[in-house]
């Protein structure tokens, strides 16, 4: 349920508002917007009648919820969330392009990429310390050392971080060194961990899960919301389906439709959604036509002898190519590269 105050509500109206609904069993979740304060009340109560709310001083309007996620919904926030990373805004009109290898190699590599990302346009570098592998044997990444080769490279170049934290143990140490924490597709139903995520201080991207429907993916982003951490975005980053041509299968409707039922912004991950180097940048150019807030990409100056994901990321050559072609769509739409 959805409790929006009228513009003269006082600070004691929003506090007794709160205080009837949380005594009525509800948890709170309060926006203040301009003009309005928007209380979101979560949870399940049968007998509750919602006409009791409507009547309480500086009550404007009560919204009855039907999906099950309150604070990802459009009704609980009709404005985009926007989320300050560095110089830019995720979630805004300009569109955030973050770019990197797939996982951090050496010192040497990733200043490489890093100077050439943010020479091409890219305003947040992207890069793996800690890598989920399908076997065991295969790199597994530099753990901190890696993290803070990241960290060295992003500053020297005036760029933002984003890498993945894995578990709940790692949670502390990413935030040291990354901007925004990522939560890749393996992890998106990790509730546990997702609690944890919630008491963040960064912002987190929650990446698609491997077979998970857009409802179950704005569930997973509320377990983040209600833990009290607001600043999540969403990343679609391909699913499986029974197609073996490419990696996974990129699912572009994704992105207006979720644009439409939640006002969290939505990143496209191209790299991973197709899996092929000569195919990520049509899907780059597709993903800013049907709304993304944002494209994240895997470069690497010399993927053929990548230690991961060589065969999707592309050469520094290409992304260049992938921003003159993007930023023209971008402007097509209304929109720009950050």
């Amino acid at each position: 349920m959805i409790v929006v105050t009228t513009p003269h509500a006082t600070e004691h109206d929003i506090e007794a508002i709160i205080k009837f609904l949380t005594e009525h069993g509800f948890d709170i979740h309060r926006s203040t917007g301009v003009q309005h304060t928007v209380i979101g009340a979560i949870g399940v109560q049968p007998d509750f009648d919602h006409r009791q709310v409507e009547l309480l001083p500086g009550v404007a309007e009560v919204v009855r919820i039907s999906d099950p996620y309150k604070l990802a919904s459009r009704a609980f926030r009709e404005e985009g969330t926007v989320i300050p990373i560095g110089s830019v805004e995720v979630g805004r009109d300009p569109v955030v392009v973050m770019a990197g290898p797939c996982s951090v190699e050496s010192e040497e590599q990733i200043h490489i990429i890093a100077k050439r990302v943010k020479a091409a346009g890219a305003t947040v570098l992207r890069g793996g310390a800690f890598k989920p592998r399908t076997s065991p044997y295969a790199f597994q990444g530099l753990g901190e050392e890696g993290l803070t080769f990241m960290r060295q490279a992003a500053d020297a170049h005036g760029l933002a971080v984003i890498t993945e934290v894995m578990d709940r143990s790692q949670i502390d140490m990413v935030e040291r060194y990354s901007d925004i924490l990522q939560v890749g597709a393996r992890n998106m139903q990790n509730y546990t961990f997702l609690r944890d995520l919630g008491k963040a201080s960064k912002p987190v991207m929650l990446k698609r899960g491997l077979s998970a429907t857009i409802e179950e993916w704005l569930m997973s982003a509320e377990y983040i919301l209600s833990g009290g951490n607001h600043n999540v975005m969403l990343c679609e980053r391909g699913i499986r389906t029974f197609e073996p041509s490419t990696r996974n299968t990129m699912d572009i409707g994704a992105i207006p439709l979720v644009k439409k039922r939640s006002h969290l912004p939505i990143i496209a991950d191209p790299s991973h959604g197709i899996g092929l180097r000569d195919k990520v940048i049509p899907m780059a150019r597709a993903a800013v036509a049907a709304g993304a807030d944002g494209i994240m990409v895997e470069v690497h100056h010399d993927p053929d002898h990548a230690k991961s994901d060589g065969a999707q990321s592309l050469f520094p050559d290409q992304f260049e190519q992938l921003m003159r072609e993007v930023k023209i769509i971008a402007e097509a739409i209304g929109r720009r590269i950050a």
